[in-house]
């Protein structure tokens, strides 16, 4: 009989074992995205700095998951391009992916999913501010492992990216399977630092969306 798990109740270690992942030797993928990535216009840094200062005056009290998305994923979804398209981004995607043995399935939801055709383009996970930011890997690998983009049928060597957010703190993902499941990481883009990281984590995710679309 098929044992049915909640994303949100897996462990790192029981997705590493559970779909056979490990994560891979640091590389520089995506701080050569931001050396390569175009400057950013007046209007973006400004939009980015009111983003911050909203967060931080907002971060004195409790904030929820669905505040993070408003307040700091809104924005920055908006200026890489993704609310427009060929581009869709939806809410609260469920999932669904078998473990590597077929004794378990596990459930989700995804917080924030972009998709451009059939393509995911990133998949969002997002926690409250009480949360450490790596409190989200483990959903968030689950839900790109379980991407229609791993299909034979479509180009299962291709890159995955994700990224995982509790509103102060930014981290991307890189998944490969081109030899065995895989996993890098960004470093982490902080909102508790002097300048505005969100200048870097919108360049990533223009960068990401450049790469989806050469390769579509």
């Amino acid at each position: 009989m098929v044992q049915t798990l909640q994303a949100s109740r897996l462990n790192l270690y029981d997705v590493k074992a559970k779909f056979h992942i490990r994560q891979g030797q640091n590389d520089r993928f995506f701080t050569l995205l931001l050396q390569d990535a175009p400057a950013l216009s007046d209007l973006e840094k400004q939009i980015l700095d009111r983003t911050k200062q909203q967060y931080l005056y907002l971060a004195e009290r409790p904030l929820l998951e669905v505040t993070v998305k408003m307040v700091t994923l809104s924005p920055l979804l908006s200026l890489a391009g993704f609310y427009e398209p060929p581009f869709y981004t939806t809410l609260e995607e469920s999932i669904e992916v078998v473990s590597q043995d077929g004794a378990e399935t596990v459930r989700g939801q995804i917080d924030v999913l972009v998709l451009q055709n059939t393509i995911w383009v990133v998949v969002i996970e997002a926690k409250s501010i009480q949360y450490d930011v790596m409190m989200a890997l483990p959903q968030a690998l689950t839900y790109m492992i379980s991407s229609p983009q791993r299909s034979p049928e479509i180009d299962s060597k291709k890159d995955l990216f994700g990224m995982i957010t509790n509103g102060r703190e930014f981290r991307f993902i890189k998944l490969n399977s081109e030899v065995e499941l895989t996993y890098t990481l960004s470093k982490v883009f902080s909102l508790s630092e002097t300048e505005n990281h969100l200048y870097d984590v919108l360049q990533i995710l223009k960068a990401i969306a450049q790469i989806i679309l050469e390769d579509s």
